[in-house]
């Protein structure tokens, strides 16, 4: 069985996801490739086929946002997984390298790679605070601990990434790594950013999601209230709250009121260790 393999998902892309998968199939690695169609109705899932018949496709029915991922990881079933959109794709010869760093390093979940954004090959600003990371790190990690991750730069150790539950089914897309990565830390896996793996991330230039900055907000919104204890819930609300209503984006907090049903029964507090950790960072306000 191969040790590493891809996850891509897409929705109503063709034209990026068979150019993306073109870019994977030449990988010297030849990892196992799954993708999980989140209900395209653009012909996606038969252009996939025709072109690339080797890999194996999910077809959902309806859209089920980042989740979609969690899916590709179960049907994989390789020990290690790496994420890749329809925009984004590997650099020859950094899975082979991301193998050997989770080999050398058994309690490392999640490994986080240097993403270079288009075609200037541009340092994603994300990485480069990750690389001033000030989450405390254990002996001999190899790059600087972190407790948040870029989903389409990022490799995991697959039976973690189950264990942990995958992502969240409620959040979509959008801020949807936040909680993940805060439920791998409390299970006590370590999170590291890795500069010598690789990826390459070519976004659009004009915001093709529509209500994205909204499911940011309310994503953070309801991360803070599943995981954060109290005071931090209190003060990241009030943080998000000031910025909602600075940006014009009360919507969002008026849906992240409405999860809160639905927050409450799941609701399970960071131990207090991963608390003050969380407590130290400098979050963005989406």
């Amino acid at each position: 069985m191969a040790e590493i393999g891809i996850v891509m998902m897409t929705r109503n892309r063709r034209a990026r996801a068979l150019a993306t998968l073109d870019r994977l199939a030449l990988l010297p690695e030849r990892p196992p490739i799954v993708v999980v169609d989140n209900g395209s109705s653009d012909g996606t899932p038969a252009a996939i086929l025709r072109r690339h018949p080797r890999v194996r496709l999910l077809r959902l029915d309806r859209n089920a946002g980042a989740a979609a991922r969690t899916l590709g990881v179960r049907a994989l079933r390789t020990p290690f997984t790496a994420f890749s959109d329809d925009d984004s794709w590997w650099e020859p010869g950094a899975l082979e390298r991301a193998t050997g760093v989770f080999a050398a390093r058994p309690s490392l979940a999640l490994l986080q790679a240097r993403i270079l954004v288009g075609g200037e090959a541009r340092l994603d600003p994300t990485c480069a605070a990750m690389r001033r990371s000030t989450v405390p790190a254990g002996p001999g990690l190899p790059g600087p601990a972190v407790l948040g991750f870029v989903a389409c730069g990022a490799v995991v150790r697959s039976n973690a990434f189950l264990h942990a539950g995958g992502f969240h089914p409620r959040l979509g897309i959008g801020g949807e790594e936040e909680l993940l990565a805060l439920d791998l830390a409390a299970h006590g896996w370590e999170l590291a950013y890795v500069d010598s793996v690789v990826a390459h991330h070519h976004p659009d230039g004009a915001d093709g999601r529509p209500g994205r900055s909204e499911r940011l907000l309310r994503n953070a919104l309801w991360t803070a209230w599943l995981r954060r204890r109290l005071p931090g819930a209190l003060a990241r609300t009030a943080a998000l709250a000031a910025s909602a209503a600075r940006e014009h984006r009360l919507t969002a907090l008026t849906e992240a009121a409405r999860g809160l049903p639905w927050i409450l029964r799941e609701r399970r507090p960071l131990p207090r260790r991963l608390e003050r950790i969380a407590k130290g960072l400098t979050l963005p306000e989406e």
